[in-house]
């Protein structure tokens, strides 16, 4: 026969225990809850898993428990917030807490929580979670040094021909790249007043100031200058068809010249 309180939930949406209330004893996902009192925790599942809470299909380990995201939801936010002394039941506690009912008594969704070992303390209020991100970010970040400095060290040496092609490139770049004093003097390029000029008129429409078109190709020109220079000083360029040089130069200079400038800037002075 039916219980008063199962009649009162015919589609099984409410469920009661009819001895006692849940208890550790039970409630799936015995085999994690025994690798969490050994001390493993697993950062992932090898498998599909239940929730230990609600049975649904867990996603992960949290707060020490094989949990859904509903789950780890709920009581992360019951914890952030201090909603557990609000809580009640209307069944003295001893709600069945299923994929189904989970929402239906917060109580007993909280105390199941607690009987399968989620731990409050490792729900972090706002600052202790960004100050866990920035550390994930540090380490990250960290790691990545590592993995570049050991992928370094694993490099081999360069031989006696890779290190005169390197001084022979070294030494192309130097004699074709602008700097010194007589560079820092000239940083400045444009007049304080360049853009004022009236504007002209294109066939297609758009307006060019051909002042400041004027000043910016006599800067450019001899930097594509000294890079066609650098191109030629470098071991084989010049055995390439005439074409190709073109090609190449064409496809490359901007990024060359780019480069150049970037190890120029000052970032003290941003220029």
């Amino acid at each position: 026969p039916l219980e008063p309180d199962e009649k009162r939930w015919p589609d099984g949406k409410r469920k009661r225990r009819n001895s006692q209330c849940m208890g550790k004893g039970g409630m799936s996902g015995d085999s994690s809850v025994s690798l969490l009192s050994a001390g493993y925790i697993p950062s992932y599942l090898d498998k599909d898993e239940p929730c230990v809470v609600c049975s649904d299909k867990a996603t992960g380990y949290h707060y020490r428990c094989i949990t859904c995201e509903g789950c780890k939801g709920f009581f992360r936010r019951t914890i952030q917030k201090n909603l557990h002394p609000s809580y009640s039941c209307k069944y003295d506690g001893c709600c069945i807490i299923d994929k189904i009912t989970r929402n239906q008594c917060q109580l007993c969704r909280f105390k199941k929580c607690i009987a399968v070992g989620m731990a409050m303390d490792l729900v972090l209020d706002d600052s202790k979670r960004v100050a866990k991100r920035k550390l994930i970010e540090e380490n990250r970040e960290r790691r990545r040094k590592e993995e570049m400095i050991k992928t370094m060290q694993q490099r081999p040496e360069p031989n006696s021909e890779e290190w005169e092609l390197i001084r022979i490139v070294t030494e192309a770049h130097r004699s074709t790249n602008a700097q010194g004093s007589h560079w820092k003097q000239r940083r400045k390029f444009l007049p304080e007043d360049i853009g004022q000029s009236p504007m002209a008129s294109m066939p297609d429409g758009d307006k060019v100031d051909l002042e400041a078109f004027s000043e910016f190709t006599k800067i450019i020109t001899p930097a594509i200058t000294r890079v066609v220079d650098f191109a030629k000083k470098l071991p084989m360029f010049s055995e390439l068809p005439c074409e190709d040089q073109i090609i190449l130069l064409k496809g490359c200079c901007m990024e060359i010249m780019s480069l150049r400038a970037a190890v120029r800037y000052d970032p003290d002075r941003r220029a």
